[in-house]
């Protein structure tokens, strides 16, 4: 039986920043840092657990960009995000390592 984690891993995306601009700038995008998994990030906000997601808010691991980071994004247009919508956000998660 497939989970609304493994069908949302499946829809995970990598593209570069410019494609996020205009989502930036609608103020829709929410960074999930390396210490969440980006499927299991998106799988609890579409549940509304906001239990958990208040506590990663709180924690620093999911969050709008700073000034700071969007000025570093802006720097590089082709710095590579994995990315999953789930409406109306469009989570990100910076890509350290190329397979």
């Amino acid at each position: 039986m497939t989970t609304t984690r493994d069908q949302l891993h499946e829809q995970i995306e990598e593209v570069e920043w410019h494609w996020l601009k205009p989502h930036l700038d609608r103020d829709a995008l929410i960074i999930v840092r390396q210490t969440i998994d980006l499927a299991e990030a998106a799988a609890r906000i579409a549940a509304d657990d906001s239990a958990i997601v208040s506590a990663w808010i709180a924690a620093g691991h999911l969050g709008k960009p700073s000034a700071e980071e969007i000025d570093s994004f802006n720097a590089d247009s082709t710095r590579c995000f994995r990315m999953l919508i789930i409406q109306p956000w469009v989570l990100i998660q910076e890509v350290t390592e190329r397979h």
